[in-house]
Protein backbone atom coordinates (compact mmCIF):
# COMPACT_ATOMS: atom_id res chain seq x y z
CA UNK A 1 0.00 0.00 0.00
CA UNK A 2 1.71 3.38 -0.36
CA UNK A 3 -0.30 5.19 2.03
CA UNK A 4 -3.23 7.31 0.25
CA UNK A 5 -6.60 6.19 1.28
CA UNK A 6 -8.20 3.64 -1.42
CA UNK A 7 -10.79 5.66 -2.43
CA UNK A 8 -7.91 8.89 -3.60
CA UNK A 9 -7.86 7.25 -6.87
CA UNK A 10 -11.27 6.78 -7.98
CA UNK A 11 -11.71 10.57 -6.94
CA UNK A 12 -9.43 11.76 -9.12
CA UNK A 13 -10.22 10.21 -12.11
CA UNK A 14 -13.56 11.15 -11.05
CA UNK A 15 -12.62 14.84 -11.50
CA UNK A 16 -10.67 14.23 -14.34
CA UNK A 17 -13.80 12.64 -15.69
CA UNK A 18 -15.54 15.60 -14.98
CA UNK A 19 -13.17 18.44 -16.14
CA UNK A 20 -12.82 16.40 -19.35
CA UNK A 21 -16.68 16.52 -19.68
CA UNK A 22 -16.81 20.62 -19.29
CA UNK A 23 -13.99 20.95 -21.92
CA UNK A 24 -15.86 19.00 -24.39
CA UNK A 25 -19.55 20.92 -23.81
CA UNK A 26 -20.03 23.28 -26.62
CA UNK A 27 -21.92 26.87 -25.53
CA UNK A 28 -25.30 27.15 -26.35
CA UNK A 29 -27.75 30.00 -26.31
CA UNK A 30 -30.98 29.26 -24.68
CA UNK A 31 -34.47 31.52 -24.71
CA UNK A 32 -37.15 30.81 -22.51
CA UNK A 33 -40.48 30.69 -23.02
CA UNK A 34 -43.19 31.72 -20.90
CA UNK A 35 -47.39 31.77 -22.22
CA UNK A 36 -50.12 32.43 -20.22
CA UNK A 37 -54.01 32.34 -21.46
CA UNK A 38 -57.07 33.75 -20.39
CA UNK A 39 -60.32 33.64 -21.65
CA UNK A 40 -63.46 35.97 -21.43
CA UNK A 41 -66.71 34.46 -20.54
CA UNK A 42 -69.25 33.12 -23.09
CA UNK A 43 -72.21 34.85 -21.47
CA UNK A 44 -76.09 33.88 -23.24
CA UNK A 45 -78.02 36.15 -21.42
CA UNK A 46 -81.87 35.02 -20.32
CA UNK A 47 -82.62 31.62 -21.47
CA UNK A 48 -86.00 31.33 -23.54
CA UNK A 49 -87.58 27.49 -23.37
CA UNK A 50 -90.32 28.39 -25.70
CA UNK A 51 -88.03 29.85 -28.66
CA UNK A 52 -87.60 27.52 -31.16
CA UNK A 53 -83.94 28.51 -31.83
CA UNK A 54 -81.22 28.17 -29.56
CA UNK A 55 -79.04 31.00 -28.16
CA UNK A 56 -75.34 31.82 -29.35
CA UNK A 57 -72.63 33.58 -27.87
CA UNK A 58 -68.96 34.41 -28.59
CA UNK A 59 -65.87 34.77 -26.05
CA UNK A 60 -62.39 35.42 -27.03
CA UNK A 61 -59.22 33.11 -25.90
CA UNK A 62 -55.82 35.09 -25.94
CA UNK A 63 -52.76 33.38 -25.49
CA UNK A 64 -49.41 35.76 -24.64
CA UNK A 65 -46.33 34.34 -24.74
CA UNK A 66 -42.91 36.19 -23.84
CA UNK A 67 -39.46 35.39 -24.40
CA UNK A 68 -36.10 36.20 -22.73
CA UNK A 69 -32.73 35.04 -22.84
CA UNK A 70 -30.94 34.67 -25.93
CA UNK A 71 -31.51 34.69 -29.46
CA UNK A 72 -34.85 33.41 -30.67
CA UNK A 73 -36.76 30.35 -31.07
CA UNK A 74 -39.81 28.86 -32.74
CA UNK A 75 -42.96 27.90 -30.97
CA UNK A 76 -46.05 26.24 -31.96
CA UNK A 77 -49.16 26.74 -29.42
CA UNK A 78 -51.53 24.39 -28.57
CA UNK A 79 -54.66 25.39 -26.66
CA UNK A 80 -57.38 22.46 -25.79
CA UNK A 81 -60.01 23.05 -23.23
CA UNK A 82 -61.75 20.54 -20.40
CA UNK A 83 -65.39 19.46 -20.93
CA UNK A 84 -66.21 21.42 -17.81
CA UNK A 85 -68.62 19.96 -15.07
CA UNK A 86 -70.37 17.59 -17.01
CA UNK A 87 -66.91 15.78 -18.07
CA UNK A 88 -68.27 15.18 -21.58
CA UNK A 89 -67.52 17.08 -24.88
CA UNK A 90 -70.64 15.99 -26.89
CA UNK A 91 -72.50 17.73 -24.77
CA UNK A 92 -71.30 19.82 -21.81
CA UNK A 93 -73.92 21.26 -19.39
CA UNK A 94 -74.33 24.12 -17.38
CA UNK A 95 -75.33 23.60 -13.62
CA UNK A 96 -77.68 26.04 -11.39
CA UNK A 97 -77.88 23.07 -7.96
CA UNK A 98 -79.18 20.08 -9.92
CA UNK A 99 -80.53 21.27 -12.62
CA UNK A 100 -78.62 21.50 -16.37
CA UNK A 101 -78.70 23.03 -19.16
CA UNK A 102 -77.38 21.51 -22.46
CA UNK A 103 -74.63 23.72 -24.55
CA UNK A 104 -70.94 23.41 -26.17
CA UNK A 105 -68.19 25.54 -27.09
CA UNK A 106 -67.00 25.27 -30.58
CA UNK A 107 -64.30 26.59 -33.27
CA UNK A 108 -66.96 28.01 -35.86
CA UNK A 109 -69.38 29.94 -35.96
CA UNK A 110 -71.80 26.77 -37.80
CA UNK A 111 -71.40 25.35 -34.47
CA UNK A 112 -69.70 21.74 -35.79
CA UNK A 113 -66.49 21.61 -34.39
CA UNK A 114 -66.46 21.32 -30.78
CA UNK A 115 -63.51 22.59 -28.79
CA UNK A 116 -61.11 20.35 -26.54
CA UNK A 117 -58.95 18.25 -25.83
CA UNK A 118 -58.71 16.08 -29.58
CA UNK A 119 -60.73 13.36 -27.92
CA UNK A 120 -64.73 12.29 -27.31
CA UNK A 121 -65.25 14.06 -30.75
CA UNK A 122 -63.64 17.46 -30.15
CA UNK A 123 -60.40 19.32 -31.25
CA UNK A 124 -57.67 20.92 -29.85
CA UNK A 125 -56.18 24.04 -31.49
CA UNK A 126 -52.91 25.29 -32.50
CA UNK A 127 -51.51 28.76 -33.98
CA UNK A 128 -47.68 28.66 -35.58
CA UNK A 129 -45.43 27.93 -35.53
CA UNK A 130 -44.76 31.73 -34.14
CA UNK A 131 -40.46 33.12 -34.03
CA UNK A 132 -40.16 34.51 -30.32
CA UNK A 133 -37.25 36.90 -29.84
CA UNK A 134 -35.33 37.75 -26.57
CA UNK A 135 -37.84 40.48 -24.81
CA UNK A 136 -40.54 40.05 -27.44
CA UNK A 137 -44.21 38.83 -26.80
CA UNK A 138 -46.75 37.39 -29.23
CA UNK A 139 -50.61 36.78 -28.94
CA UNK A 140 -52.71 34.48 -30.21
CA UNK A 141 -56.06 35.30 -29.99
CA UNK A 142 -59.03 33.39 -31.25
CA UNK A 143 -63.03 33.25 -31.07
CA UNK A 144 -65.06 30.70 -28.41
CA UNK A 145 -68.44 30.10 -30.27
CA UNK A 146 -71.06 29.17 -27.39
CA UNK A 147 -74.02 27.45 -28.71
CA UNK A 148 -77.27 26.57 -26.40
CA UNK A 149 -79.82 24.09 -28.32
CA UNK A 150 -83.81 25.11 -28.68
CA UNK A 151 -86.33 23.31 -26.44
CA UNK A 152 -84.62 22.78 -23.21
CA UNK A 153 -87.45 23.29 -20.17
CA UNK A 154 -84.67 23.92 -17.29
CA UNK A 155 -85.68 25.01 -13.90
CA UNK A 156 -85.28 29.06 -13.28
CA UNK A 157 -81.89 30.47 -11.96
CA UNK A 158 -78.20 31.18 -13.23
CA UNK A 159 -76.48 28.19 -14.76
CA UNK A 160 -72.69 28.06 -14.81
CA UNK A 161 -70.03 25.24 -15.75
CA UNK A 162 -65.98 25.78 -15.37
CA UNK A 163 -63.82 25.54 -18.30
CA UNK A 164 -60.19 24.69 -18.00
CA UNK A 165 -57.98 25.78 -20.82
CA UNK A 166 -54.66 24.32 -21.10
CA UNK A 167 -51.62 25.74 -23.50
CA UNK A 168 -48.94 24.10 -24.40
CA UNK A 169 -45.72 25.38 -26.14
Amino acid sequence: MNGRPAFAAGAWLFAVACAASLVVAPATAAIVVRCSASAGSINFGVYNPLAGTGDASVGTLMVNCSGSGRGSTRITIGVSLSPGLSGNYGVRKMLSGASALDYNIYWDPQHTIVMGDGTGGSYSGTAGPITIFNGGTVQATGTMYGYVPARQNPNPGSYVDVITVTVTY
